[in-house]
């Protein structure tokens, strides 16, 4: 499957699950209907994000990497959840190297997380790097919106390539599929993605 790829640009970020305040669009011609998509999906990547990393850098804080390594573990995806019911959309996390199985990329999602591989080779800030698109699904016309997270600092501590021995032992325990891990500062470790039906 072949996907028609609207990129975006997005202002630079200091870490990793900070978000952009606005998007600026490297498409001409959008509808109002397209911009106001796109501006919700950047809505609630930043209340998924900000929420996060509320609760990792206060796990971090309080109990180092194991805690952090719970919160991600339990806290994300009910945060996934809250935000997404509270803005009516569907909010997730995907990634290439999958520590969570539920986080593995379909088709599509894959395609865009290896252009942003791409973009990012060729030179492009991997924090401003973003796709949307609205494409037919099972259920009919979906608005996709994908947005990279790029490594930083803290994320090494538990998907970096020297784990310590406690983290690698609690990560064998609650992932035994675990394929997060290797990832040097700056890599794109996954990308938030945000879909919703188009009435």
């Amino acid at each position: 499957m072949t996907i028609r790829m609207k990129s975006l640009l997005l202002p630079a970020v200091v870490a990793a699950v900070l978000y952009p305040a606005q998007t600026q669009r490297a498409v001409a011609g959008e509808s109002p209907a397209a911009d106001a998509q796109t501006d919700r999906a950047v809505s609630a990547v930043q209340a998924y994000g900000k929420a996060l990393k509320s609760e990792l850098v206060a796990a971090m804080e309080s109990g180092g990497p194991l805690a952090a390594i719970e919160v991600c573990h339990t806290e994300a995806p009910a945060i996934a959840r809250r935000v997404s019911a509270d803005q009516g959309l569907t909010v997730t996390r995907v990634s290439l190297k999958n520590r969570n199985p539920d986080a593995a990329p379909n088709e599509w999602q894959k395609e865009v997380l290896l252009s942003f591989e791409e973009r990012a080779g060729s030179g492009e800030d991997p924090a401003t790097l973003a796709w949307h698109d609205t494409a037919e699904s099972a259920d009919g016309e979906e608005y996709r919106f994908m947005k990279a997270i790029p490594a930083d600092g803290v994320c090494l501590a538990c998907h970096g390539a020297a784990l310590a021995p406690e983290v690698k032992a609690k990560l064998a325990e609650l992932y035994p599929e675990d394929k997060a891990t290797g990832y040097a500062l700056g890599d794109i470790r996954g990308a938030f993605v945000v879909t919703q039906k188009v009435d």
